[in-house]
Parts: C-alpha cells; structure tokens; sequence
C-alpha cells in the first residue's frame, strides 16, 4: 500500500540546519510530483517545495528561496527538503504529500500525505 513517511524533524537553533526525508513505500515515485508543505499554529497549510519529473524542481514560498532545497534519491526513493539558515517563521508541522505527474503549489491535488513531522526553529 502507498505510504509517504517524514522523518528528521525536531529543535533547531535560528540559522541552523535541518534535513527532512520523506520515504515512500508502496510505489515509486519516479512519475509522481512530491510536494513539501508546512503548516503553523492558526494559519493555513502552506505549499513549500515539490519535485517531479516533468517539472523538476519548483519553490512556491517566497520566504524559503535561497534556503530550502529540494532532492530526489530514487535509489532510496526518498525524496529530501534541505533546510538552511532557518528562521523562528521557519516552525510548523511539515508535510510530504504525492500527486500525478506535475507539481501543484496547491494541497487539494494531493492525493496521499504523510503525517507530518514538526521542526521547531527557536534559541
């Protein structure tokens, strides 16, 4: 069955580094847009990052150009989302979440989301 499962979250200092995994299982995600989106306290779910095939690589937020990256290991078919000079804003629950083919800044055309894995940005 598809799973989608986010790991390397937790407690960074402001201008620190974090590196998420989502690992996928079930499927591969060679023809598959994998999106990265985060979620604060009271604020809606957010489009961060997303990678495909067809699309490559494509930043929606403008507040993490520059700072986030987005990878692919298809080996390990993982998909990552380097973090870099994180910021307090940077904190929320950040999700992984797969659609068909193209990259979407929009949650609603994701079908399949991991859990979440919250990243806390504070000194």
């Amino acid at each position: 069955q598809l799973q989608l499962m986010e790991s390397g979250g937790g407690l960074v200092q402001p201008g620190g580094s974090l590196r998420l995994s989502c690992a996928a299982s079930g499927f591969t995600l060679d023809y598959y847009a994998i999106g990265w989106f985060r979620q604060a306290p009271g604020k809606e779910r957010e489009g961060v990052s997303c990678i495909s095939i067809r699309d490559g690589t494509k930043d929606f937020a403008d507040a993490v150009k520059g700072r986030f990256t987005v990878s692919r290991d298809n080996a390990k078919n993982t998909v990552y989302l380097q973090m870099n000079s994180l910021k307090p804003e940077d904190t929320g629950v950040y999700y992984c979440a797969v659609r068909n083919w193209y990259c979407s800044e929009s949650a609603l055309r994701y079908d399949y989301w991991g859990q979440g894995i919250q990243v806390t940005v504070s000194s």
